[in-house]
């Protein structure tokens, strides 16, 4: 029985705007995790959505938070409301409001910001409509936390991706036999990352689990056993797996034999290839991309992958000519408009294909609900990124990313077997992550919705809220859909825009961001998942090529983001609130 039913309609309001949030969590922050394995071709879109799609809602329900703060990082007092709990209603859904609709603005320019600074932002905002800027908690533990966090996280996780990347590129990939150094390398990679995921999961990303409470030996014993069995792993199924397709070149073998284990070591001779018949063991890495070891010319003409294109090619879709000749009015207008076209990209293909039929038979209809179910998904991403001959996509993508060649001719390019290696290691790396940031970072949307719904329900002010299960679904399935819709947006605005990227950048990238989290955890200093990736980025860049490797115009770009994020949440939160106190005749509130 709800104690305050006469703000329902603030309830309502908090529902819609939580979900707004959650979504852009999903189609900014968890998108800019994730554009490093697409951009590297380690995951294909549609992987990359599977995998986040199970992870992010599978770490908010199974480990998300049961108890989060009433108000975010407590940077206002709850106390300050005990007397009138119907005003710190109103605030947290203003907070939303504000938050939700800076991180819709954001996600839609391409611009990756903090989630979690953003609904900071928009608390400390009703905090100066309701309170005053002293009742702000400006100290260490709450405001300057976020402005420390602009140095340190991209800071230390640049030094680390560094590290990861200089060992990776001096006892591996520069070495004189780099797949046979790899895979004696491998486990150890392997080893190394499922005790650091296993860490940033103890102590950061499985609030709901009570890890914290755990003595020195529980925690070391399963970090060590998490170790040892991926290492098993590795041996038993994935070793023998990979010497058979990269050091035999077995054109036989399929992707769900792995399972087959040591059965492989036993299996015969790798028999001939039929005359006339092509099979690519393992896809170049580095196709449509100028490096500072590839002739540019050689580099376009890289054939085109499956399901992929290159805007000077020409493919022939069902339907396509009926779109590029509706202003022709013979076969030479239509011929010379064919040519005079640019390609069209996959997702004008689905296009196309789903309108081949009217709406109204079923076929059609089927085939326009597939085509919007799958918009988010039928992306080439690397390529609408732009790069050798492709114009890139994207809000300000002709200032932003403009001649990738450029930044991408200072970067070496490796032997593609050996980055093969390193596109398992990402793949993990990215899933484990994902789970944390689903149980770490949905309660940036579901903490102040589960604040409104605790005062509707008790009329009380508590320092803490508890979080229903059916709160932290809905939250996760909000990320989850966001990313699904949207977050293609912001995967092609970063990426190769940055630097160039390939299995094993990627995976040094998001190993270093990993380290940090964890120890960055540990020593309670301030840190943002967002920053510490766009951090390891750079420093591996730095590694990788020079500094004329990094598109630095890019970095302004997202810096900024960082920078104006509190200040712009802040004030379409502390406004909106501003005008509905100072309007009581609307009877929003006692």
């Amino acid at each position: 029985m709800a104690a305050l039913p006469q703000y329902d309609y603030i309830l309502a309001f908090g529902v819609l705007f939580a979900f707004l949030d959650a979504w852009n969590i999903g189609a900014n922050d968890v998108a800019n995790s994730f554009a490093t394995s697409v951009s590297s071709r380690s995951l294909t879109m549609l992987q990359a959505m599977c995998i986040a799609t199970v992870c992010e809602f599978g770490g908010a329900v199974l480990a998300g938070s049961r108890v989060s703060g009433t108000i975010k990082n407590d940077v206002i007092p709850a106390e300050a409301f005990t007397d009138q709990p119907s005003m710190l209603m109103l605030a947290m859904c203003c907070a939303l409001v504000g938050s939700s609709l800076w991180l819709t603005l954001a996600t839609k320019i391409g611009l990756p910001v903090s989630t979690t600074h953003s609904i900071v932002g928009g608390i400390i905002g009703v905090g100066f409509a309701s309170l005053s800027p002293g009742q702000v908690d400006w100290s260490w533990g709450g405001v300057s936390q976020v402005f420390a966090a602009w140095v340190i996280a991209p800071g230390i996780a640049g030094i680390f991706g560094a590290i990861v990347f200089l060992i990776t590129k001096y006892g591996v990939l520069e070495r004189k036999r780099p797949l046979h150094n790899g895979l004696m390398m491998i486990p150890l990679y392997f080893g190394v990352t499922a005790g650091v995921l296993t860490m940033s999961i103890v102590w950061k990303g499985a609030a709901s689990l009570d890890l914290d409470d755990w003595g020195v030996a529980p925690t070391v014993g399963t970090i060590f056993g998490v170790v040892g069995g991926v290492i098993l792993l590795y041996a038993v199924f994935l070793l023998p797996y990979l010497y058979r397709r990269l050091v035999l070149e077995d054109w036989t073998l399929k992707s769900w034999e792995v399972i087959k284990g040591p059965l492989l070591w036993r299996r015969g001779a790798v028999p001939p290839m039929p005359e006339g018949q092509q099979k690519q063991i393992i896809q170049d890495y580095y196709r449509g991309h100028v490096t500072s070891n590839t002739n540019p010319v050689v580099a376009n003409q890289i054939a085109v992958q499956p399901g992929e294109r290159r805007s000077s090619a020409k493919i022939d879709v069902p339907g396509s000519e009926k779109l590029r000749s509706a202003d022709s009015s013979d076969n030479s207008d239509i011929e010379a408009s064919e040519q005079s076209l640019p390609a069209l990209t996959i997702e004008e293909q689905a296009k196309l294909v789903a309108r081949e039929n009217p709406w109204t038979t079923p076929a059609g209809f089927f085939a326009r609900a597939k085509y919007y179910f799958f918009r988010g998904v039928n992306r080439d991403v690397v390529a609408e990124q732009g790069g050798a001959g492709i114009k890139p996509k994207g809000f300000a993508a002709s200032f932003l990313a403009k001649d990738l060649t450029k930044y991408h001719q200072h970067v070496p390019a490796y032997d593609n077997k050996t980055e093969h290696l390193y596109s398992f290691l990402q793949v993990m790396t990215a899933a484990v992550a994902s789970f944390g940031h689903g149980a770490n970072d949905v309660s940036n949307a579901m903490g102040p919705f589960a604040a409104i719904y605790q005062i509707w329900r008790t009329n009380e002010t508590l320092d803490d809220s508890e979080v229903p299960i059916w709160i932290l679904a809905f939250g996760g399935a909000a990320i989850s859909i966001g990313l699904w819709t949207y977050g293609y947006n912001m995967m092609r605005n970063l990426g190769n825009r940055l630097t160039l990227h390939s299995p094993s950048r990627g995976f040094s990238m998001e190993l270093g961001a990993a380290l940090t989290v964890v120890i960055a955890t540990r020593l309670a200093l301030p840190i943002s998942t967002t920053q510490c990736i766009t951090g390891a980025t750079v420093g591996v860049a730095l590694c990788s090529g020079t500094w004329r490797a990094v598109n630095w115009r890019m970095i302004a770009w997202i810096y900024m983001g960082w920078i104006i994020t509190l200040p712009v949440a802040g004030t379409i939160s502390g406004c909106l609130l501003g005008i509905i106190i100072n309007a009581p005749r609307w009877g929003v509130v006692d």
